[in-house]
């Protein structure tokens, strides 16, 4: 058996011996035969104590092979989808602190150490590189729409969960091992960076974003990213996990929304029936009626939800102490 005939084997062969490295690199890819091997170089430069790890998603390119000649440790996910990988990424690898960072050598290597401190000093259980508030994503990025939709996230987000991200589509985290223990990656795709801020700020971990420096990818290389349904599904992530964290405040906004269409049918049939004591709009009366219904239903839905949603952080939280406890 070698890792080119049964790869999936033979890394989750690999993942079972279980030897716990201080940091570990995580670096999924796909495609990424022009990036790859400089990416390996300067992590191991910066990082030298670093274990690397790259996880070639089906790459149809020499992507496998370059990392593997740089140093690289190579696993294999079949199944397609960058959260597919890092899901994959984090059951596997065993280490005190993880670095995730794309393979398409657009982040620096240089602020590699920054993001780690905060994470093995015990001071925070996620670091975030933030490429927006030096301005270097604004003039680096030539793709308007990307800049775009981080913002709407980024509001979205505040919004719904009161915290303001500077930038919440960033590759470029480190993690400490609770976190990524206890965390369930739900992402197939791109959403993942959307996921985990979400999951960070909804537990409450500890957050720190580290301004870095930004560069668009170097000629020949290709972004794998669609704007518009890439877009759409992080857009259908952010609105699902609102649901499922904050039900309540989910399901009142949309009781508001039948409470006011239910008004805008209702008002002119109340209207008529108090100057006339008759109600000739009787479609109007039932389809308020419906419409006020529906929006009582929704809140009753959203305050049943909301305890489930508070049963479940509970039970979260206790796994979150048996995990820390087997750490010790």
């Amino acid at each position: 058996m070698n890792n080119e005939t049964y790869p999936l084997e033979a890394a989750r062969a690999a993942a079972r011996s279980k030897v716990t490295e201080r940091v570990a690199v995580l670096i999924p890819c796909y495609n990424e035969e022009i990036t790859i091997g400089k990416v390996v170089d300067v992590f191991r430069r910066e990082l030298p104590e670093a274990a690397i790890y790259v996880y070639d998603n089906n790459s149809s390119d020499r992507t496998s092979e370059i990392a593997r000649a740089h140093g690289a440790i190579v696993r294999f996910e079949p199944r397609q989808g960058k959260g597919v990988t890092v899901r994959q990424m984090f059951r596997d690898i065993e280490a005190d602190c993880y670095l995730l960072v794309d393979g398409d050598d657009t982040y620096p290597a240089e602020a590699a150490r920054d993001l780690i401190e905060p994470i093995l000093s015990g001071e925070a259980d996620m670091t975030v590189g933030d490429r927006l508030t030096n301005g270097t994503y604004a003039r680096e990025n030539t793709r308007a729409f990307h800049t775009f939709g981080n913002n709407l996230v980024r509001w979205l987000i505040r919004l719904m969960y009161g915290y303001g991200f500077h930038d919440v589509m960033t590759g470029y985290r480190a993690f400490s091992r609770l976190f990524v223990k206890t965390m369930p990656v739900l992402s197939n795709g791109f959403q993942i960076e959307c996921e985990v801020s979400i999951q960070a700020v909804d537990k409450r971990w500890r957050i720190r974003e580290i301004p870095i420096d930004y560069r668009d990818r170097p000629a020949g290389s290709t972004s794998k990213l669609s704007t518009v349904s890439d877009g759409m599904r992080v857009l259908m992530a952010v609105g699902s996990l609102f649901k499922d964290y904050r039900p309540l405040k989910f399901f009142t906004l949309v009781a508001i929304l039948f409470g006011v269409a239910g008004l805008i049918a209702g008002v002119p049939v109340i209207g008529e029936y108090l100057a006339t004591s008759y109600v000739s709009r009787v479609p109007s009366a039932i389809l308020a009626s419906a419409l006020m219904f529906c929006g009582a239903l929704s809140l009753c839905t959203g305050v049943i939800l909301d305890t489930v949603a508070k049963n479940e952080r509970k039970r979260w939280e206790l796994s979150v102490y048996e995990a820390q406890e087997r750490a010790l």
